[in-house]
């Protein structure tokens, strides 16, 4: 039996234009991206992410700067970190797996549910992608939103506060949806918000879960099982 992958503990109850990929954050150590290289080479290539913009991604988006400034010497390592609220950002490996099973090319729509600190919305905004992210704890969608913008991926990232079962009607259909929590069955609305070939990202389940990747097509929607995963359950109108 493989063993779970351990990930970020977040709490969720929560016209698109062509863009292209945003670059590093200027005036950065040196050091910040030799640690940065280091983690992809070692947590994520090792581990069978292969997508080229996904590495590219993860060694350009600063992640020390998602974390509280007490965190940030243990940034770069394979493992979750307090974010404040009870909560963590994911380790960079799981960031790195959902986002090249949501396969996002640059221009694509996507839908996040569950901003957390922020810092899988700028991976996917490095990516070229115009992202729309939900969150349900308030004061860390507002946090979010203003580091993002501060980066530089403001005109990419749009953040809500909000329960994110529902999705974000607004803006779909969408290319691509990340979930970040664990509903006990996939929510309808977010698979209807997929455009055919869209790619929802989430794991599922109660007592054990499991990391899918569900595509819509023509008559209906393909399911892949990836691989055993340890979420906290998806609050709000997900647990009713």
């Amino acid at each position: 039996m493989r063993r779970p992958v351990w990930i970020a503990l977040l709490v969720f109850g929560a016209c698109s234009q062509q863009s292209e990929p945003v670059r590093a954050v200027p005036s950065e150590p040196t050091e910040r991206e030799a640690e940065r290289a280091d983690m992809v080479r070692r947590q994520i290539e090792a581990r069978g992410v292969r997508d080229a913009q996904v590495l590219d991604a993860m060694r350009k988006v600063p992640r020390h700067r998602f974390v509280p400034e007490q965190q940030r010497s243990h940034a770069y390592e394979d493992r979750p970190l307090p974010i404040g609220h009870q909560q963590t950002i994911s380790q960079p490996y799981i960031v790195a797996l959902m986002t090249e099973l949501a396969d996002v090319k640059p221009g694509d729509t996507v839908l996040e549910v569950g901003t957390g600190s922020g810092y899988q919305a700028a991976v996917l905004a490095q990516m070229g992608a115009q992202v729309f992210s939900i969150e349900i704890i308030e004061p860390l969608a507002k946090k979010a939103s203003a580091l993002l913008s501060d980066l530089g991926y403001g005109k990419q990232v749009h953040v809500r506060h909000g329960d994110g079962y529902a999705g974000w009607p607004e803006h779909a259909p969408f290319d691509a949806v990340i979930v970040t929590a664990a509903p006990p069955r996939v929510p309808e609305p977010l698979k209807q918000q997929l455009k055919v070939g869209g790619r929802l990202v989430i794991p599922v389940g109660k007592h054990y879960q499991s990391l899918i990747r569900l595509t819509r097509t023509r008559s209906g929607f393909r399911q892949e099982s990836v691989a055993p995963v340890q979420f906290v359950p998806m609050t709000g109108k997900a647990q009713q």
